[in-house]
């Protein structure tokens, strides 16, 4: 079905160890995603069964060559030398239909050379959630990584308590990160290193290989990737919950959705993840710590850059500074499409300030209230203005910033504007008691919601009956506090 290449195999060990899939009990099919499969080249689509098969591991794909990666990474801010795929194999690359190489893994395969004692296994409720999220992430936009295939294993697997299995299958640009350079590095073999990085310019960064300091043209341009998509997460509310080194894509997508979720009751301090204790990971925190994972990044590339001494260092750390004006400007961009507003407005971050602050004082749901201001910017009419305002608890307050930025917004008053502002701010997103209503159902038996919820997400402008329904936030009893790891 797929045709595989295998250019990251070709690296030396230990960034890619040969590794066989272990063989699940009873695989059945729960999703597959067939426009996926045909933008990665795929010819014909088989059966049900056969697809259980082969994206559960049990049949091995035609040319299919799996392997674990070697990859390290900082933990919480402590680093872990040697961390790996442990419950993940990649099946190799393919050529999709635009001439990028992709990688195709599965996850929840069973036990690797990195495992460190672990079952190599993933349980149900994770591999739901990152389908759901990682292809709402897609229909927004946002780079990310995809969901392929997920198959329930027919056996349990014990975390906190015994739960069904799964298997999923996931394509990314690529699934190298900054934690596999700190692996490399940690090896103390520049020439496993600079292979790395030249694998990763040619596939990545192609521009940089031209560059008078390739090494150092890699950073900037790996830099302003991620500015950008941490830009795009915070204009979503999503948090992502396990910003470590070893889940900081090189390619510049999201990647790993653990124990994600998103915003819904405004608070830039938020954080869901059962495991971030401190709120390391938190809303308002992202920005800083991609910037801190892109200076790991960079401390590992300094062997392979030109310059030397105290210039080395300053010219390093102004590249990873120059993570501030990209992601202000990525900003500034969305601020002024989910406002309405033009792009070169000088009121739109001062208009988002003040309403961020009417979100938090007013405890308003960030989805809703964006959705709202949609409503009515395109009708001005009393009812939409009066649904907005029912959204806070200060309406008063919400007023008066709605006058001032009906002031700003009538000078960008026009049809492009608004359906900017339409496609900047989703009616729908994945929210966490939703998700979790679909990975209890599922636990029963029970699939439908999933399918359900799937399809409204990934039509997340499109308005129906049944969007409304699941779009509405949690009621209080609803809510979800905590999200959870699935290793």
């Amino acid at each position: 079905m797929l045709s595989f290449e295998h250019l990251y195999s070709t690296l030396p060990e230990p960034l890619w160890v040969a590794t066989q899939v272990t063989p699940v009990a009873d695989p059945e099919l729960i999703a597959f995603n067939a426009p996926l499969a045909e933008e990665l080249g795929a010819k014909e689509i088989p059966d049900s069964a056969t697809l259980a098969q082969w994206f559960s591991g049990n049949q091995p794909m035609p040319d299919a060559k799996p392997g674990a990666m070697g990859y390290a990474g900082h933990q919480f801010g402590n680093f872990v030398p040697q961390l790996g795929d442990g419950r993940a194999l990649l099946l190799g690359e393919v050529i999709d239909q635009d001439g990028v190489r992709r990688d195709v893994q599965l996850k929840g395969s069973g036990r690797t050379p990195f495992s460190r004692g672990g079952d190599g296994r993933s349980p149900l409720g994770p591999v739901l959630r990152e389908y759901l999220v990682s292809e709402f992430m897609a229909a927004m936009g946002i780079p990310t990584t995809r969901a392929l295939a997920a198959v329930a294993s027919g056996e349990r697997v014990v975390r906190q308590m015994a739960e069904p299995g799964a298997v999923f299958t996931r394509v990314a640009s690529s699934h190298i990160r900054v934690g596999t350079f700190q692996f490399a590095a940690a090896q103390r073999d520049e020439a496993l290193l600079k292979a790395l990085a030249d694998h990763v310019i040619e596939r990545h960064y192609p521009e940089a290989a031209s560059a008078e300091d390739p090494y150092m043209a890699l950073l900037e341009a790996v830099v302003a990737r991620q500015a950008v998509l941490i830009a795009r997460w915070m204009s979503i509310g999503f948090i992502h919950g396990v910003m470590n080194t070893d889940n900081c894509s090189i390619a510049g997508e999201t990647i790993d959705y653990g124990p994600c979720a998103f915003m819904e009751q405004f608070d830039p301090q938020k954080a869901y993840s059962s495991v971030d204790q401190g709120k390391r990971y938190a809303f308002a925190n992202q920005p800083a710590i991609a910037q801190w994972n892109l200076a790991r990044f960079a401390e590992t590339l300094l062997p392979l850059m030109r310059e030397e001494g105290d210039a080395l260092v300053e010219q390093a750390t102004d590249a990873i500074r120059r993570f501030d004006p990209f992601f202000a400007a990525e900003r500034r961009r969305l601020h002024a499409n989910k406002l309405g507003l033009a792009e070169e407005s000088d009121q739109a971050m001062p208009l988002m300030e003040g309403l961020e602050s009417q979100m938090q004082q007013g405890r308003m749901d960030m989805t809703a209230t964006f959705d709202a201001l949609t409503h009515y910017a395109a009708s001005l009419s009393d009812e939409h203005r009066e649904a907005l305002l029912s959204l806070t608890t200060q309406p008063d307050a919400l007023a008066a910033w709605l006058d001032n930025w009906r002031a700003e917004q009538v000078a960008s008053q026009d049809s492009q504007r608004l359906a900017a502002m339409r496609h900047a701010n989703p009616i729908i997103i994945p929210r966490n008691h939703r998700v979790q209503e679909v990975i209890d159902a599922a636990y029963d038996g029970d699939f439908a919601p999933f399918h359900t919820l799937l399809d409204v997400v990934t039509q997340p402008f499109e308005d129906s009956t049944e969007a409304r329904r699941l779009a509405a936030p949690a009621t209080e009893s609803e809510q979800v506090l905590r999200t959870f790891c699935g290793t």
